[in-house]
């Protein structure tokens, strides 16, 4: 798994831009990329723009081969569980089978972490989850989607880490990814639900102790998500 690119600055710009292109499928898997002519259109040096193609090619999305040059590789070589594949997939309008993969993803995860949650939190930890919730309701009542959305990324990546498994952990850039992109389309709708009181139910359950509640009100969250993803794909047809 790779870190999220961190690129500030006109780096940072260039990556982005032409990221934009490959997800917006204006340059689609195999299409030629004119290193001259994106100099061009994009205003950059040929060095920012040789450093913005290391980064793409490091992540699967361009190669370049002797006579073919540089071009858009297969989506079968993106690495998909890296967050900023993920944030420009979900930038470009994820397709119903993307997001339905984030979902299977999820509830392989997240429901064995609620559950190792509620065995090893701690106090501290506690705490965070609470914290995360209280903003969630604050943001809610506020009418502030963006704001929802960041305090749902805190709770669950706070649950992550009440898990206890280091490795479990490092999901948060996959997930985090992810959950922000699925977010951003359900509580960016009008018809959202209020998410406080299932994620109310998981830390119930994690403070109690009691582990078999703990994931089931995990299964039972994620369930709402799934439907509230569906629900929307069915009004978008």
């Amino acid at each position: 798994m790779m870190a999220v690119y961190s690129g500030r600055g006109l780096h940072g710009q260039t990556v982005e831009a032409i990221a934009a292109m490959i997800f917006s499928g204006e340059c689609r898997e195999g299409d030629p990329l004119d290193v001259s002519v994106l100099q061009d259109r994009l205003g950059v040096s040929s060095t920012a723009l040789r450093e913005a193609m290391k980064v793409l090619t490091a992540k699967g999305l361009i190669s370049a081969r002797p006579k073919l040059g540089t071009y858009v590789r297969p989506r079968s070589d993106w690495n998909l569980l890296d967050g900023d594949v993920i944030r420009w997939k979900f930038a470009g309008r994820p397709d119903h089978g993307f997001l339905r993969d984030l979902h299977e993803l999820r509830a392989i995860v997240e429901p064995p972490v609620a559950r190792l949650a509620a065995l090893r939190r701690t106090p501290g930890q506690l705490e965070e989850l609470q914290a995360a919730l209280d903003r969630m309701a604050e943001a809610g009542d506020a009418g502030d989607p963006g704001a929802v959305v960041e305090a749902d990324l805190l709770f669950h990546r706070a649950l992550l880490a009440a898990g206890g498994n280091e490795l479990l952990v490092r999901m948060e850039v996959v997930m985090g990814a992810g959950l922000a992109g699925r977010d951003r389309l359900v509580h960016g709708s009008r018809d959202s639900d209020d998410p406080v009181p299932s994620h109310l139910a998981v830390l119930d359950a994690v403070r109690a102790a009691d582990e078999a509640a703990a994931e089931a009100a995990m299964r039972d969250l994620l369930a709402k998500a799934w439907n509230d993803v569906e629900r929307l794909h069915l009004e978008g047809k």
